[in-house]
Order: C-alpha cells, then structure tokens, then sequence
C-alpha cells in the first residue's frame, strides 16, 4: 500500500545523514542489491502536480498525453495519436489501449478529462494559459475545444504538471491525496520532503523494467552526495559539484555522465527598483560580471559563460552572431557615472546620498548557485556596486516577486520543461512577469514578437521572430545571463543503460538494467 507523510525536520536530517554515513533505514536496506539506490538535492515539496517538480514523471509513475524523446520530439505518452482542426481550435487525442493505473481501474476519457479539468485551473501550469474552452471524453479519447489557434497545446502536454492520475488520487477539494498513476513503477512510499520509494508495476502495458525497486534520497550536501557516489551508497547521484565530480573521474567503479541543457543561470530583476529600474545600472552590472572567471573558478568550465540569454543547446534560438556580453569594469564604472553615481570613501557608489546597495537572493538546491551569488558579489563590488547575498528556500522568490519585495534574484531557469521552448519563453516575458522570468519588464516589441511566433508562422519568420526576441533581451537586459547548465551524474557501474535527458522529461530508469 501507498504510504505518505511529512517528515518533520529532524526526523528528514536524520534520514540523511544516516543515508549518507551507510547507517540510514531505507527502502534499498529492505530490500537489499535489488533497489537503484537514487540521491539529488532537490526536495520533494508537495504531491501536487505542479508542485512537485517533475519527481513523479521523472521516476515514471505517472504519465502525460504527449512526451519527448532525447532530442526533444514530440513522442506519444498516454495518447497514440492526435490530430487539429484545419483552423487549429480543435484538438483530439486517441489514448492508447488497455493502460491502467495502479489501483486497478482503467485509465478512461472520463479520468484523463478530470486530470487535465483539474490541473488547467492551476495557474502553475503552462495548461492554463491555454485558451481551452472544454475538454471533452470522445469515444477513442479526448478533444481540446480551444476559443484561439493554440500550436503548441500537444507540446504544453509534454509538462509535468499535464499528468494522468486516477480519479482515486484526488480528496474532495481536488488535492492530491494519493499519487495514483500508470507508469511502469507505482509510489510505495513518499515522505516530505526527502524520500521517494517505487517499485515496479507488473500490469504496465509496456515493456516490463528490469529494476524492481528505485529509492531516490533528498540530500542536501554536495560533499554528501559526492561520497555517496564514490563509496557505493548509491546507484546514481545526481548534481556534483567540481570538487565531487574530480572524486568520482577519480574512481574505477563509478563513470561520470554530463549533458548540456536548455537551461540557463540569471539574475533575475526587479525592473522597477528604483535603481535597477535603469536599464543603464542594469548594463552596468552585467558588464561588472566577469562571467567567464566565475564560470571557470565555479563550474570548472569557462565556455559555460553565458554570452546571451538563450543557450547554445537551443538552436533555433541561439543567436550565435549576436553581439556578446562582455566583461568590461571601467565601462561599468562610466555607465554609473554618467547615470550619477558617484564613489564614496569605502569605494561603493553613491547617489543623493543612497549607496548602490543591492539585496541578492538565491537558493541551495543547485549547489553551483550559493557559490555563484558569492562571485558576483565580488565582480560587483569592483564596479562600486554592494550586494548582500541571501540564500534561502527557492519559494521565496516567486513569495518576493508576487509582493514586490525582490531586488535580484539567481536562479537557474530551465526553457524545454515543456518540448517546444517557446512555451517557457512566452512565460519568462510575459507582459503581466513571472515567478521565474521577467520582473515588472514588459516591451510592446517583445511581446508582439512572441504573440507572432505563437501564432505558427513560416520558418523563415520565426527565424527572425526568434533574433528579435533574443535581440531585445539582450539589449534591454530586464533578466540578466551568468552561466550555462550541465547537468551532471554519477553512476555506478552495478547498472547499465543509463541514459541522461538534457530535458529531464524522465530519468527513463525503466531502461536500466543491473550489469552482468
């Protein structure tokens, strides 16, 4: 039987030290060599679809309609075959035959209309923003009534937050009481926020997995997770700092796994504060940044410095002919002055008697942002600028940007959550912000550009559409690039065939087999 609860602070520290001291009670102890034995740093926040940071599509307990395959197509999920309206206002999705979900019922029309109902007034979902009227059960599966033309509907089905549950899975109120799915693994035991035990689903329509058992740890401490990696106590580690990742290339039994991926580390700003309102301040403090010193020194890799927004594994988006930020600190300087600041006598700017004083906040969920923040904080402080790094829970930032409260903000943004990138691009710049995007920045240009590029037109105009989306980002800076992401994992060589998602749809365990 499923069993969930929230671990109380203690009880989830505990859990993890014993895990990573060899002395923790988990689900791989149970059961012994049969578990792939999983840590991450990330914690597992809620059951709620959009809460829940992909863990449960990740582990392939539940599925979307629509999925992508490694290079990003889209590939069929629950449905076997959609097809549109010539005028693109009408959507039908055919679900595949005989899935069931873990309690036994059949996965209907009926349960996938009540998922998708249920999610689309969840304004954390990309679904919502679609201008879907109904959802409606069709005697194959399901269709899409839309108001508008909406192109990308069956890509914003890829998101993790578009997942099937079964009508059993929801309380009264429509919360997520139980995480009933239809994957290939089902849920034994979620306990918040750091343990998830799976195990597999014998009556999975598919192909059975060889792993029966999967325990993925929360693990907060990059050191942690690095000697969890080199000293056998885990099958696949996700997330290793450079020291970490050095440990590891430095051990026989265990391979390092890299990919590079759409996701990009910015500064995210409030483009009202009364001084990072001037997009001149802004240019100041990107030219401050010496992006590829803290890229090297941080990352361990220099050519992860971000020259644009949008990076190089987006191919249709990155502008490699677009003019580079660069690292320039006397024209950072000059920009200042001219906007007149003016230095005081601890060398932080000044202006009518307010110091360029900054608040930055950042999260330790990515281990590489804590130490990033710090870097900043020194390439600033030879502008003259002063910030005051702050690492918090990542739900603060979208808590300060709903009130208004936040000056900068460093976050890693990934832009294929959802297949086609401009789903997540129309949301970084959305005209009204966004938690992880734009901060009180709207421009008539951007906007107009991106409405056209939702609109389906010809390749060629989407090629330019797409420069000018990257073009006023970079001119206009209201989100400011610092790094490009690879994602990294340690992996034991007791498993083969693991392979890496750069759009991290699913961790695709299924396919992993124990080594011969």
């Amino acid at each position: 039987m499923q069993r969930f609860r929230r671990a109380s602070a203690a009880v989830t520290i505990a859990m993890v030290l014993g895990l990573a001291s060899g002395c923790g009670q988990s689900q791989a102890d149970v059961q012994g060599g049969d578990t792939l034995r999983v840590a991450g740093p990330f914690e597992v926040h809620s059951l709620e679809p959009t809460a829940s940071s992909g863990f449960f599509t990740r582990l392939e307990v539940a599925e979307t309609l629509v999925t992508a395959d490694l290079e990003g197509e889209l590939a069929p999920g629950l449905a076997e075959v959609w097809t549109s309206s010539r005028d693109g206002r009408t959507w039908d999705f055919d679900l595949v035959d005989d899935a069931t979900f873990h309690d036994g019922t059949p996965l209907t029309p009926e349960a996938v209309v009540n998922a998708l109902d249920i999610v689309r007034k969840d304004a954390a979902s990309p679904l919502a923003e679609a201008p879907i009227d109904q959802i409606t059960a069709t005697t194959s599966g399901v269709r899409f009534e839309l108001s508008a033309r909406h192109l990308t509907l069956p890509a914003v089905l890829t998101h993790y937050s578009t997942m099937i549950l079964a009508p059993a899975s929801y309380d009264e109120d429509d919360r997520v009481a139980e995480m009933i799915g239809s994957g290939p693994y089902r849920v034994d035991r979620v306990e918040l926020p750091g343990t998830i035990e799976v195990t597999r689903f014998d009556d999975w329509r598919g192909t059975p997995p060889e792993i029966e058992h999967i325990s993925y740890q929360t693990v907060g401490r990059a050191e942690s997770r690095a000697l969890m990696a080199t000293g056998g106590e885990a099958d696949i580690v996700w997330h290793l700092e450079p020291a970490g990742r050095q440990q590891v290339e430095a051990t026989d039994d265990t391979e390092l796994v890299s990919t590079l991926q759409p996701r990009t580390i910015m500064l995210k700003v409030n483009n009202e504060h009364p001084i990072l309102g001037d997009v001149d301040v802004r240019r100041a403090l990107s030219l401050a940044l010496d992006r590829e010193a803290m890229a090297e020194a941080v990352l361990r890799e220099s050519d992860l410095a971000a020259t644009q927004l949008l990076p190089p594994s987006l191919t249709a988006w990155n502008q490699p002919d677009l003019a580079p930020l660069e690292h320039d600190v006397d024209a950072a300087r000059e920009l200042l002055e001219d906007a007149g600041w003016t230095a005081g006598s601890d060398g932080i700017l000044t202006r009518d008697g307010t110091p360029l004083r900054l608040t930055l906040l950042t999260y330790p969920d990515r281990p590489e942002l804590p130490a990033l923040a710090t870097a900043i904080q020194a390439s600033a402080r030879e502008a003259g600028i002063d910030i005051e790094v702050e690492v918090t829970n990542s739900s603060e930032i979208p808590a300060q940007h709903a009130d208004d409260t936040l000056e900068l903000a460093l976050i890693a943004r990934h832009f294929a959550l959802v297949s086609d990138p401009l789903v997540t691009v129309a949301d970084t710049f959305a005209p009204e912000g966004s938690d992880w995007g734009v901060h009180n920045w709207s421009d008539p240009e951007m906007t107009a550009a991106v409405d056209a590029l939702l609109a389906g037109p010809s390749e060629d105009r989407a090629a330019a559409l797409r420069r000018t989306v990257a073009t006023i980002a970079q001119e206009q800076l209201p989100l400011l690039p610092v790094a490009w992401y690879r994602m990294n994992a340690a992996v034991s060589d007791r498993v083969e065939g693991f392979v890496m998602d750069p759009l991290e749809t699913s961790w695709h365990f299924s396919r992993v087999r124990w080594a011969s």
